[in-house]
């Protein structure tokens, strides 16, 4: 232990909600958007989102004392600097990944509970209700994963496959950053009926819809689309159990051909499991949030690869954070 800790200092980390709550708020109710088409008071902005005046102008003074927001009188804008991030329309915008932050902040405010009973955490649709929170997730799946994925995909050359199977592939990230990688390429992205629109329409926007079949399915339930020489499983493996990781490791032993290989990228934890810090958090994060999922060291990985059918198991990179990559081969 090589920290002093101070009582201020400790009520400073405590307080740490506070902010985040703020921001939630704000995104949730699509607040940046509303103010970045017209500046508006807060009696003016609260007709325009529905919602109760005098909460909206508490709300707004505390995002203008984060800077957030830039107030004039009694007229709020949004920042250009902010309106990138924060607003629906533009390209650059983090709005899927601050909200569903708000979901997993509602989560581990009930960890107290969880500790007590081993269960995880009650859910409850934010305002956006369950569509919403299920579009929050898969754009802060992207937001977190495109700005490393060309990087993560260097990590793993030299690349040789001629067909991808990406594992709950989400909206695509990865399919789009492996099929630019190796061009001569096609790829199959397996993922729940629900995600499958938001791949689609990812992937035509960038020009890769004709090289990549979408498959719907649950992989706890149902077998992998086979005929892949190389499968992607990207931030899944922690919400899983050891015994559930095996089960799903087997169907994708099962889908690839003779000689494929299967590329795991997730936290990896040293063997005291408290570093990375960012991985012991993520524990706490799986703990409220799932039945049994938490984060693994690779030792765990490879024993659990090993016992599924593949050999050859490797730790490529062992990074801070989500961007440690593990590699094997169907035996």
């Amino acid at each position: 232990m090589t920290r002093k800790w101070t009582a201020d200092g400790l009520l400073e980390v405590v307080r740490g909600f506070q902010p985040a709550c703020v921001i939630t708020a704000a995104a949730d109710l699509d607040l940046f958007t509303a103010l970045s088409q017209k500046p508006a008071t807060a009696d003016e902005l609260a007709r325009r989102i529905k919602a109760d005046p005098r909460a909206t102008a508490v709300l707004l003074d505390a995002l203008a004392a984060l800077d957030l927001l830039a107030k004039q009188g009694d007229v709020y804008k949004v920042p250009p600097d902010i309106a990138e991030l924060m607003t629906a329309d533009a390209p650059t915008n983090v709005l899927g990944g601050v909200r569903h932050q708000g979901n997993c902040l509602r989560r581990w405010d009930q960890l107290t509970r969880v500790v007590q009973t081993g269960q995880p955490a009650r859910r409850e649709p934010s305002i956006r209700g369950e569509a919403g929170d299920c579009e929050s997730f898969i754009g802060a799946m992207n937001s977190f994963s495109g700005p490393m994925a060309a990087q993560i995909v260097e990590r793993l050359s030299p690349l040789r496959f001629q067909r991808l199977l990406d594992i709950g592939g989400a909206s695509g990230t990865w399919t789009i950053a492996f099929l630019r990688a190796v061009p001569e390429a096609t790829a199959v992205l397996f993922d729940l009926p629900q995600v499958i629109p938001l791949a689609r329409d990812r992937l035509t926007q960038a020009g890769l819809a004709d090289r990549v079949s979408l498959v719907e399915g649950d992989f706890y339930t149902d077998d992998l689309p086979g005929g892949a020489d190389f499968a992607w499983l990207s931030a899944i493996a922690h919400q899983n159990s050891r015994a559930q990781n095996r089960v799903l490791y087997r169907k994708i032993c099962s889908a690839l051909v003779p000689g494929g290989t299967l590329a795991i990228r997730d936290i990896v934890m040293d063997a005291s499991k408290t570093r990375p810090v960012a991985g012991a958090f993520f524990a706490v994060n799986m703990l409220v949030g799932t039945e049994s999922g938490g984060t693994f060291t690779f030792d765990e990985f490879r024993e659990d690869l090993t016992a599924s059918g593949f050999t050859g198991v490797q730790l490529v990179y062992q990074g801070e954070w989500m961007e440690s990559l593990v590699r094997a081969r169907k035996g």
